[in-house]
């Protein structure tokens, strides 16, 4: 059993050739590729790094020290899947991808990660002292999570990675490291493990996480006709327009640019958000907070 493996040591180069440095540390040799250092090494020096195995199963050492290691959790990026035994991360170790176990993994294979989805891991060993990702859980994600305020966070747009999907919505975190849950309702569909998300704020929770919505902002799910209206109505200072089903239909094409079917069509747009309300001959722009919006 190799208890080296996995950890930073510090051993002596003994040989090389034209390729690799060769370092002995505990009686095993590792090789250090000569395209890594930016220094040349004599015979005899001592070299610190990172001792692995790689796909070959040569044992190798590096002075790229990975951000994942045993007791240190960092992003890996998923670069294969194997539905019987679960998926391979790379992170950032030459011929060495890092396999985190499907036990570890959503019952559902639909909720698996996909190839270019990140996981936040660190490396833990098995009874056979084999390396392993282990992801992290709810108390590492506390631990490394900013609050959220929503004075500042309210109605942003972020990008935030999926670290838990569940039946009653999902779990994430955001770029900055900020906490946030999407409910059900405000998904299309259920997001995998380790997916890349845009998403927007449409609250801050007790807790000062996010509460995050995947549906689109209310103009951004209406005709561009509706959008027209939409700003027109929010520019005005009363937040009102005269126009109504009994408006001339010139008048509309000439002060709005558009056929008064298309008004008809954009203004039950806007009434089915419930964006808008109607008077005879006037619309009124409907006061709602961002937690209505775009929410049918």
């Amino acid at each position: 059993m190799n208890e080296d493996l996995g950890l930073i040591k510090t051993g002596i180069i003994t040989d090389e050739n034209e390729q690799n440095y060769f370092i002995q540390i505990h009686g095993r040799t590792y090789a250090l590729s000569k395209t890594e250092p930016v220094e040349q090494f004599s015979l005899g020096a001592s070299l610190r790094g990172f001792c692995y195995e790689n796909k070959h199963r040569q044992l190798k050492i590096t002075e790229a020290i990975p951000d994942i290691k045993p007791g240190y959790y960092g992003w890996g990026t998923v670069v294969g899947v194997k539905h019987d035994l679960g998926v391979f991360l790379d992170i950032g170790l030459v011929d060495k991808d890092l396999a985190v176990s499907l036990d570890e993994l959503p019952a559902m294979k639909s909720l698996w990660p996909d190839t270019g989805d990140r996981l936040l891991v660190t490396m833990q060993f098995d009874a056979k002292h084999r390396l392993w990702g282990h992801l992290a859980d709810d108390q590492i994600y506390k631990a490394i999570s900013q609050p959220a305020s929503k004075e500042k966070d309210q109605n942003q747009n972020v990008v935030a990675t999926v670290i838990n999907p569940k039946k009653m919505g999902t779990k994430v975190l955001t770029k900055n490291y900020q906490l946030g849950f999407i409910d059900r309702s405000e998904l299309e569909q259920e997001p995998r493990l380790g997916q890349q998300l845009q998403a927007r704020v449409i609250g801050v929770r007790p807790n000062k996480t996010l509460y995050l919505s995947l549906r689109p902002r209310a103009y951004e799910a209406i005709s561009d006709d509706a959008t027209m209206l939409l700003r027109m109505l929010e520019m005005s200072a009363t937040h009102q327009l005269p126009y109504g089903d009994k408006s001339d239909a010139e008048q509309i094409k000439a002060n709005l640019g558009i056929s008064k079917g298309q008004f008809k069509r954009a203004v039950g747009n806007l009434l089915k958000k419930r964006l808008i309300e109607i008077e005879p001959n006037m619309l009124i722009l409907k006061q709602q907070d961002d937690n209505d919006a775009g929410s049918n």
